[in-house]
């Protein structure tokens, strides 16, 4: 049992993500270039964003997402690893928080569902928090 395999199913995770945004930029930008249309008028992302379609907005939105609060997972597992803290308790709530991602990504990319994906940011935030204040109860 090590607590880097939930580790890598976040990067899994992520790299999914990056995979669906960039397939849904290649999409607009051919489309972009079919029409006539000037590619450099989508420059600046926050000048496109709200015009992107639901769907592709999403995407954008989770992918950001997934670059926020995580960046905090990544490093709260790296130090469980290397201070050899890595119980049962804390593989089990790194892989809940990994689930909670996942779900939360799932439901966002796809029916945008806030209510849904509060619970979700909820319970992977609960997640995260635990296997810090964890380590901050072993360290004093």
């Amino acid at each position: 049992m090590t607590i880097l395999y939930p580790l890598f199913g976040m990067i899994a995770l992520s790299c999914l993500v990056l995979i669906l945004l960039y397939a849904s930029r290649f999409y607009l930008i051919a489309k972009v270039v079919k029409s006539g249309g000037e590619l450099h008028r989508a420059k600046h992302s926050d000048e496109s964003r709200p015009s992107l379609p639901g769907f592709f907005r999403n995407v954008t939105d989770n992918y950001n997402h997934i670059f926020e609060q995580p960046t905090l997972f990544y490093a709260a597992v790296v130090y469980i690893y290397l201070m050899n803290h890595a119980d049962p308790t804390h593989v089990g709530l790194a892989w809940g928080y990994v689930a909670a991602r996942a779900i939360h990504s799932m439901v966002q990319i796809t029916i945008n569902h806030v209510p849904t994906r509060i619970v979700f940011f909820v319970v992977s935030g609960f997640c995260l928090a635990s296997m810090i204040i964890r380590e901050a109860l072993a360290f004093v």
